[in-house]
C-alpha cells in the first residue's frame, strides 16, 4: 500500500481535497486532528506541555488553544519546542494507522509535512496550489479573521512556491480549474503505481 501525503498552505484547500479521497474509499488521516487530540490525551504530551508552556495549557483537562497559540504565536523557539513534542507521536501515531489500512494507497492530510520532516515516511505528496489572494480570502470568511491575521499565519509557514517544488503531484484549486477530475486523474495514476 502506498503512503501518500497531502499538504498545502492554510486556505489552499487540502481538506476540501481529502474529502474528495475519502468519497473515492480512500482514507485519510488528517494530522492536525489527531495532534490536536494527542495534545489532550497522551499523558506523556500533556506533561510536556504543561511543564514547557505552564499549567494554563490545560483548563478542565481540554487543552487551551488560546493560551498555547499566544506562547508560540511569536516566538520560533517555542514553536519549534512544541512541534519537538507533539511531532514525532503524531508521525508515530500516523505511522501505525497506515499500517492498518487495506486500501491501494492512504492519505495523510496535513500543513507541515516537510517541516515535521514527516514525507520521510511516505512514498509521495500532493501539494495543493491555491493563489494567494484566495487563500487569503477563504481563510478570512473561515474564520472570521482579518487579512493581516492571515498573512500572518501564512508568514509562519514554508514559502507556497518552495512547498510546491518538493511535492511529486500539484492539485490546482484556483476555482479556474475543475478540481474534482483532477483528484480523479490523480487517483487513477496512484491506483496504477
Amino acid at each position: 500500500m502506498l503512503k501518500i501525503g497531502l499538504t498545502g498552505g492554510i486556505g489552499s484547500g487540502k481538506s476540501t481535497v481529502a474529502k474528495v479521497f475519502e468519497t473515492l474509499g480512500i482514507p485519510v488521516y488528517y494530522a492536525d486532528d489527531v495532534a490536536k487530540r494527542i495534545m489532550t490525551e497522551n499523558e506523556s504530551v500533556k506533561q510536556q506541555v504543561i511543564s514547557n508552556f505552564g499549567e494554563d495549557s490545560y483548563s478542565h483537562d481540554e487543552l487551551n488553544r488560546a493560551h498555547i497559540a499566544a506562547a508560540v504565536f511569536n516566538n520560533t523557539d517555542k514553536l519549534n519546542l512544541l512541534n519537538s513534542i507533539v511531532h514525532p507521536v503524531t508521525i508515530a501515531d500516523a505511522e501505525i494507522w497506515m499500517q492498518l489500512q487495506q486500501t491501494p494507497y492512504a492519505v495523510k492530510e496535513a500543513a507541515l509535512i516537510f517541516e515535521a520532516n514527516a514525507h520521510r515516511q511516505l512514498d509521495y505528496v500532493i501539494g495543493v496550489s491555491s493563489p494567494v489572494e484566495l487563500r487569503i480570502r477563504r481563510v478570512m470568511e473561515r474564520d472570521g479573521i482579518s487579512s493581516q491575521k492571515v498573512q500572518a499565519r501564512m508568514d509562519k509557514q514554508m514559502n507556497e512556491e518552495e512547498k510546491m517544488k518538493r511535492c511529486d503531484f500539484i492539485i490546482f484549486n484556483d476555482e479556474k480549474q475543475l478540481l474534482i477530475p483532477q483528484v480523479l486523474a490523480l487517483h487513477e495514476k496512484l491506483i496504477g503505481l
